[in-house]
C-alpha cells in the first residue's frame, strides 16, 4: 500500500482514536458522509482502502465504491450522521469540518 499524505494519515489516526475497536457496520455510511464534507471522493476512497487494509473497517475493497455511491445517491439519515458525530465528539475528537487537522505530523 502506498503512503498516504499527512492529512489523510491524520484522519485515519483520528478515526482510530474515535473507534478503537473498529468502525461498526451501522456507522460506515454516516462516517463516509461526514468525511465527504471536507474530502474529495478520491481521498475518501484512499482512507477507506487504508482502513480496510489495516483491518479497521471489516469490509472488502469492492464494498468501498458501493458505500461511496450510496452516500452520493442516498443521503444518510440525519439521525445516523448525528449519532456518529456524537460518538466521535464524546471520545474527545472534533470532526474535520469543525477543527483544522494538524498536517505537520
Amino acid at each position: 500500500m502506498k503512503a498516504l499524505p499527512p492529512l489523510l494519515s491524520n484522519i485515519i489516526e483520528w478515526l482510530r482514536a474515535g473507534y478503537p475497536q473498529g468502525v461498526p457496520e451501522t456507522d460506515y455510511i454516516p462516517l463516509i458522509a461526514l468525511l465527504r464534507r471536507r474530502l474529495s471522493d478520491e481521498e475518501v476512497r484512499e482512507i477507506t482502502a487504508a482502513l480496510v487494509d489495516q483491518g479497521d473497517l471489516p469490509i472488502g475493497k469492492p464494498d468501498i465504491q458501493v458505500m461511496i455511491a450510496k452516500v452520493t445517491d442516498e443521503k444518510p439519515l440525519d439521525a445516523d450522521v448525528d449519532r456518529v458525530h456524537a460518538h466521535l465528539v464524546a471520545g474527545g475528537w472534533a470532526l474535520p469540518d469543525e477543527t483544522p487537522i494538524d498536517e505537520s505530523h
